[in-house]
């Protein structure tokens, strides 16, 4: 209040000021322009009656100092006789000017001209003598324009002197206006004897502070009760009004959406992602939403109910639960129920068809050991699937006997290799070592299997006539053991996905291999067994690499 006083003191004391200064300025320069026209048409008759008497001369026998505007005298035709201001035979014929050419036609004229360059203007006067002759006197001033900005400096430095004395003296007034009001005492307005003009407004002040009171009596009881109950509760409670923003929230829901949450506002401000704000919005348009979403790996569930008076939605309550076990169940047992029950399918179809053929007798009998072959053959994929799973189940839970000792890696990796060099050999793939002598602590059986899940995958995933090259190295304290095949690689998008259950990446490695699709994920899970970690390494396109990297013995 007190800068607006300040400011507008300020800027009506320099608009009066400017306003002034251009009003007077006009005035004046209008009486000045008249008076000098009236001197012009004086100084013409007296010019003029002394050049009927003697003449031409009368001009030229003129001293200087008696005539202070341009004396012009001109033919009947138009040319001129004598200019005071220049040389007369070289000026062109003035016939066609205004103040001539009316002069020559009513006895006198006259006429005004602009110099925009000059920034002048320049007033003519002319009479028509007796012989027919024409005289014209001519002054020139400043346009109004020119000389008010003449005046401009003056004028801004009138203002400004104004415009601060304005500012001191509309301060001091502004601090005397506003001083007694910021020591008004709201809480009992009535007290106040400051401004007579206040007094109504104090007064009801003073009712709504009564009526305010006792409404704010009332809303902390429902706030004791509603808070008693909402924060012991596990499920997270959710209040909102009609504007998305939160009108109450438990502990709970702050907790179960991980949400730093201390003054009400608007909702997106807890979260912003679709599921829940599509359910806030849609339980405010007025229809009760359930959905579920996740926030940092858990699985919430929210179900959302409008609030309505009179059938108008007033605001909304949303309930949240953490239900991340039961999704997790449930997404494990599907998983499971899906990956075992197509695993089984194939080996199962194929058993079952081989023996109904055998049991019907359709089978011609040098094809019997065939048939035979191939049951067995599929029944040993089930007992290889069982025991995967039975191995995964045991490095899950840790339930197995593991015994840890100290284990020559190189030595249990030439060990493992011979098991695979069949295949290998059957497809003319080349399998080098780059070994060197390092001891682990491990489990050997464990070890065996993830590095002969690693070596079974290089010989199913590489081309025919390809290579397999296997590398040990010790570096400060840990032991690396790398596995690099020459086959198609793997795809970026499978690179992430090849550790879980049951994921094959035929679809990148652009091939069908037999398998039960758990090998990777019980070398991942032996490597956490070890504290060891694994990567894998493709571009896709030139092969695989994977990398075992274990602590080194101590």
């Amino acid at each position: 209040m007190k800068r607006a006083i300040i400011l507008f003191t300020c800027a009506l004391s320099g608009f009066s000021i400017i306003l002034t200064a251009i009003l007077i300025h006009f005035e004046v320069y209008w009486e000045f322009s008249e008076n000098a026209r009236r001197e012009v048409a004086v100084e013409s008759r007296y010019i003029g009656r002394g050049v009927e008497i003697a003449g031409a001369g009368y001009l030229r026998s003129m001293p200087a100092g008696d005539v202070s505007n341009r004396v012009t005298l001109i033919s009947k035709d138009g040319s001129v006789l004598f200019d005071s201001g220049g040389d007369a035979d070289l000026m062109e014929n003035h016939i066609g000017r205004p103040e001539v050419a009316s002069a020559v036609e009513s006895g006198f004229g006259e006429s005004t001209r602009y110099s925009e360059t000059m920034r002048k203007q320049t007033y003519y006067y002319a009479t028509r003598l007796n012989n027919g002759d024409i005289l014209r006197v001519a002054s020139t001033s400043d346009t109004v324009f020119a000389s008010f900005a003449r005046l401009i400096p003056l004028t801004l430095g009138i203002v400004a002197a104004v415009m601060f004395a304005a500012a001191m003296i509309g301060s001091r007034m502004a601090g005397r206006i506003v001083a007694p009001l910021n020591k008004l005492d709201l809480e009992n307005p009535e007290d106040n004897l400051v401004y007579k003009e206040l007094s109504p407004m104090l007064a009801r002040i003073k009712r709504q502070n009564v009526t305010i009171a006792e409404q704010m009596d009332e809303m902390r009881k429902k706030q004791l009760e509603f808070s008693a109950i909402t924060e012991n509760m596990r499920e997270g409670l959710l209040v909102l009004d009609k504007e998305s923003n939160v009108v109450s929230c438990n502990k709970s829901a702050l907790f179960l959406l991980r949400a730093d949450f201390t003054a009400p506002r608007n909702i997106l401000a807890l979260r912003r992602d679709e599921p829940f704000r599509r359910t806030a919005e849609r339980t405010l348009s007025g229809a009760p939403s359930e959905t579920t979403f996740t926030v940092d790996g858990r699985h919430l569930l929210i179900i959302g109910n409008p609030v309505t008076d009179n059938g108008e939605v007033q605001g909304a309550v949303l309930m949240l639960m953490d239900v991340t076990e039961r999704e997790d169940r449930e997404r494990l047992r599907r998983e499971f129920s899906a990956n075992v029950s197509h695993e089984l399918k194939t080996p199962l179809t194929s058993i079952s068809g081989y023996a109904e053929i055998l049991s019907n007798g359709v089978a011609k009998p040098e094809d019997a050991p065939l048939f035979a072959k191939n049951i067995y053959d599929g029944a040993q994929r089930l007992i290889a699937l069982i025991n995967d799973i039975m191995l995964l189940s045991k490095l899950d839970e840790g339930t197995g006997e593991f015994q840890t000792e100290r284990v020559e890696l190189c030595l249990l990796v030439r060990k493992t290799a011979e098991r695979i060099l069949g295949a290998a050999d059957a497809r003319n793939i080349s399998v080098t070592f780059d070994c060197e002598n390092a001891e682990i602590a491990g489990i050997p059986h464990i070890l065996d299997e993830m590095v002969f899940n690693l070596l079974d995958n290089a010989v199913k995933y590489n081309f025919d006539g390809g290579s397999i090259k296997i590398t040990a190295r010790k570096h400060d304290n840990t032991v690396e053991l790398a596995v690099t095949d020459t086959g198609t690689g793997i795809a970026e998008a499978d690179r992430e996905r090849i550790f879980e259950r049951f994921y094959r990446a035929e679809k990148s490695r652009g091939k069908k291999v037999e398998g039960t699709g758990l090998g990777l994920s019980i070398v991942k899970h032996g490597a956490a067994l070890h504290n060891a970690k694994i990567e894998a390494h493709s571009d896709g396109k030139s092969g695989a690499r994977f990398v075992l990297t274990f602590p080194a013995a101590q």
